[in-house]
């Protein structure tokens, strides 16, 4: 039985909702997202894990800064120095922009680095572990630029593209000489792959991957070949697969990036494998919380109801954005100084937003008709429109004769 440590979409370099810390002069947000990561290491290490597979996104960028590279590095130097094997795959936010460039982790396989093992292009490794050698196959992300530029692909559409690289996919994967033929009897066997999967539920990353992602269909992973099916590119914690075999397990990130992610748990996957067996459980780490207030604020005291939902949310070390709604009559009466006080124990603040209502202009009738009226006329239609109580319109109707009567 191998125990696998399973994370992916680490994304170091986000650092929306953070400050620069005066003492470090780095990103809180980077201090988040690598306590992150150690919590993932120090389980590893303290279970006594025999594998660690990363699927892929380690930067925000592919061009991350020398700050953000010695971040990953010192983790996955640990990980070496403990003897723990580790498969670095590249996701999209790894891979260079030109075929010829390396991808942000190639250095570990150029300065062969000990017990880490580095895919740039599909491959098989087989590695030796304390409970015997397991095969991990490496699926990173699949670039449609290599294809596009070859000239026998230059007049095709975009969905024949595609068709086109899920045929390659499925060769890779399942063919002849694919990864599957590759695999070794009587050892367990994992893929880890980077990409998005038919049937998986996107997050708030989605925004950012329309008209990019090539969708791979579920089929393709399901070759019991597999015991376990290790992705990443999805912020999202899922199991594709909850009563088939192999499973194919989304570890989401391990941090949250943005509101969009504020309900969902974040943290990595402890998979328990052997040939033809596979246990697997989700461990959600203690994140950074983003935390939604919504106050209705129209009564008589609208800054005191803004306090008083505020005070019912857990905002404290929160990143928190304030969601108000409220009239035109009572936004003037709003004091936002009084509530940024009220949030000074979030982390974080976003956002303070009011959504005004306003009244519904009444429409009278046509330009020619208002125009025809008296006005008083026009003052007994507009009461009417408003649905004024008939003895309420006589007793308005008779003041406003009282003072036209007696304006010069």
């Amino acid at each position: 039985m191998i125990k696998v440590v399973h994370l992916a979409d680490v994304h170091l370099g986000v650092e929306n909702y953070g400050r620069l810390d005066p003492g470090t002069g780095l990103s809180t947000r980077l201090t988040d997202f690598v306590r992150s990561i150690d919590r993932v290491i120090e389980t590893a290490l303290e279970q006594e894990a025999d594998l660690v597979v990363f699927a892929g996104d380690a930067y925000k960028t592919r061009d991350p800064s020398p700050t953000y590279q010695r971040a990953f590095a010192r983790r996955i130097r640990r990980l070496s120095q403990a003897g723990l094997p580790t498969v670095l795959i590249a996701g999209n936010h790894d891979m260079p922009n030109a075929a010829g460039r390396a991808h942000t982790m190639e250095i570990f396989d150029t300065l062969e680095i000990e017990h880490v093992y580095v895919a740039r292009s599909p491959t098989v490794f087989e590695i030796e572990t304390r409970q015997g050698p397991v095969q991990v196959g490496a699926l990173p992300w699949v670039i449609r630029s290599g294809l596009l530029s070859r000239d026998e692909y230059k007049n095709k559409s975009l969905a024949e593209i595609n068709t086109v690289m899920l045929e390659r996919i499925e060769m890779i994967l399942n063919g002849e000489e694919g990864l599957v033929a590759q695999l070794k009897p009587g050892i367990p066997h994992i893929l880890v792959a980077h990409g998005s999967v038919q049937g998986a539920v996107y997050g708030s990353e989605r925004t950012v991957m329309l008209g990019h992602d090539l969708t791979l269909p579920l089929g393709l992973f399901k070759n019991k070949q597999w015991d376990y099916v290790a992705l990443g590119h999805l912020h999202r914690h899922q199991s594709l697969a909850d009563e088939q075999f192999p499973p194919v397990v989304y570890s989401g990130s391990v941090e949250r990036i943005d509101f969009g992610e504020e309900q969902e748990d974040k943290g990595f996957v402890i998979a328990q494998v052997e040939r033809g067996d596979c246990h697997w459980a989700f461990h959600k780490l203690d994140t950074r919380r983003f935390t939604t207030v919504r106050a209705q604020a129209d009564g008589a005291d609208p800054t005191a109801q803004v306090i008083e939902a505020i005070a019912r949310a857990e905002i404290r070390d929160a990143v928190v954005r304030v969601i108000i709604q409220t009239n035109a009559e009572k936004n003037p009466l709003i004091d936002e100084k009084e509530i940024l006080r009220a949030l000074k124990d979030a982390f974080y603040i976003a956002s303070i937003t009011r959504n005004v209502e306003r009244p519904e202009r009444v429409r009278l009738g046509s330009q020619q008709d208002v125009a025809a009226l008296t006005p008083v006329e026009a003052l007994e239609r507009y009461l009417q429109v408003k649905q004024t109580p008939p003895e309420r319109i006589d007793i308005l109707l008779r003041y406003a004769r009282t003072l036209l009567s007696q304006s010069p």
